[in-house]
């Protein structure tokens, strides 16, 4: 049997190349995403993952296609950086709903089909600067951090039904993001990574479809990094 695998936010960077090595893998892979296009083979379903009753509707959208979700990656995420004494309520606000609240309303629903199937593995997409912090990203370190908390406490809550809840943690990724920074800034962020070099998409994703794979059964409540060492002992 095929598993429907929904990731969310898989309209570009890391979410894309996690949604496209899922497809690879033979899973049926649908995203719920604010909009762009798609990698080959991915169903979508567009959502604001700030509000709940369209979460709900879009899980309910792509189950009526695809079947119960048995793998979620909640990967959607964005940034609003700057300074602690200058970061505005709304500007921390709004990350923290969309990359905390946000993956709290979709893992939620996912967990109500998995607990039908006593089957189910949630990935969660931090970040190295949620163990280790970053200078202006409060509003950015304080969410992802938190889905440490979340996927221990899942973990605790649904372990016995077969479901785990772990995180990744990437360090710096090559992302169009990445890309828009300035060379002497890479070579610095370079020199403080043992690994001398930026990851690749592909290899966030090889992590998140290990976590969701049946191999990793007895992993769970797990932040696995993949960083080239940056984040060692946090």
């Amino acid at each position: 049997m095929t598993r429907h695998v929904l990731v969310t936010g898989a309209a570009r960077g890391i979410g894309r190349s996690i949604a496209e090595a899922f497809v690879a893998n033979g899973d049926t892979v649908s995203t719920i995403y604010r909009g762009g296009d798609l990698p080959e083979g991915v169903n979508g379903a567009i959502a604001d993952i700030t509000d709940t009753d369209a979460v709900n509707a879009a899980f309910d959208e792509l189950e009526a296609q695809h079947g119960r979700v048995r793998v979620l990656v909640a990967n959607a995420g964005i940034t609003k950086d700057g300074l602690l004494m200058r970061m505005s309520d709304e500007d921390f606000a709004n990350v923290v709903d969309v990359n905390l609240t946000g993956t709290f309303r979709c893992v939620r629903r996912a967990v109500n089909s998995m607990m039908r199937q006593k089957y189910g593995r949630i990935v969660l997409v931090g970040s190295v600067v949620g163990l280790m912090g970053n200078p202006g990203q409060v509003n950015y370190a304080s969410s992802k951090a938190a889905l440490v908390g979340m996927a221990r406490s899942i973990t605790r809550e649904v372990g016995a039904r077969g479901i785990t809840a772990n995180v990744i943690a990437p360090g710096f990724i090559t992302t169009d993001m990445t890309a828009q920074l300035p060379e002497d800034t890479v070579k610095q962020y370079e020199g403080t990574i043992p690994a001398k070099r930026f990851g690749a998409t592909a290899e966030v994703a090889a992590a998140a479809v290990y976590l969701g794979s049946d191999a990793a059964g007895y992993v769970s409540g797990a932040v696995l990094p993949v960083d080239g060492g940056l984040g060692m002992g946090h």
